[in-house]
């Protein structure tokens, strides 16, 4: 007898009942007006994140217990982060990157968690990924206040590996003398012998001769195209706006 019985389709059963909550003209209007204002929504995170203005001294309210911890980060921390890997601190108005929506969806998300409207936001990313005026992994950061910064979301791919290791020598100016004198020694112990010395036979005295020479070399061109680039040590350039300070 249970056979004669036709199966129960639970997609009617689903729309029969939202059908008799509410018509189907009235659900379809209300579907869009919620659409909208989600993207107007959107619209306006995009247009706080390229208009924030810069410098401004912003702080947002937050409820401390519903944020994550290994999220907040003080700004001694993103200034040691950002000179050794020697990325910029700036503004999201400077970024000129595409800031890819789940980005957007992060700050939505952490504006409804906290009941608040975020502003002030900070990216942390290499140079290159700013329009900087003139005088790899970016990280939205919302300021806390008391020089505390939370992340709102992190995008793209980690940084190189060996990024710390190749920007080292670019850190302060000890670190760029040190390297140099390395390079120097190096490019010396590669030099033939019995070039410069009388006799084939090279001496302590010669050695250092030629070392002094090719450091002078290195570090004369190492001035000029800092100069003709503008280049400065990531110590004095993590937060400055100029691509040449």
């Amino acid at each position: 007898m249970m056979k004669n019985f036709p199966r129960t389709n639970v997609e009617i059963q689903l729309l029969k009942s939202r059908n008799k909550r509410k018509s189907e003209h009235l659900f379809l209007k209300e579907i869009n007006a919620i659409f909208k204002e989600n993207e107007h929504r959107d619209q306006n995170i995009m247009q706080q994140l390229k208009n924030t203005a810069d410098g401004e001294n912003i702080s947002n309210s937050f409820n401390f217990e519903l944020l994550e911890s290994n999220r907040i980060f003080h700004i001694s921390d993103i200034q040691k982060i950002c000179i050794d890997y020697r990325l910029r601190f700036l503004s999201s108005s400077y970024f000129k990157a595409e800031i890819p929506y789940e980005a957007v969806m992060a700050i939505r998300k952490l504006e409804n968690n906290q009941n608040t409207k975020l502003s002030g936001f900070k990216i942390i990313a290499p140079a290159r990924l700013f329009k900087l005026e003139n005088a790899d992994d970016p990280l939205l950061m919302a300021p806390m206040g008391n020089d505390y910064y939370y992340l709102v979301h992190k995008w793209e791919n980690d940084l190189h590996p060996l990024r710390k290791l190749l920007m080292w020598p670019f850190k302060q100016l000890e670190n760029f003398i040190f390297s140099m004198f390395l390079l120097s020694l190096a490019i010396t112990y590669l030099i033939p012998q019995g070039m410069f010395a009388h006799g084939g036979q090279q001496t302590t005295t010669e050695f250092f001769m030629i070392l002094f020479f090719v450091f002078k070399w290195i570090g004369g061109l190492a001035i000029f195209y800092g100069f003709k680039k503008g280049k400065n040590f990531s110590e004095s350039i993590w937060n400055s706006k100029y691509y040449n300070a």
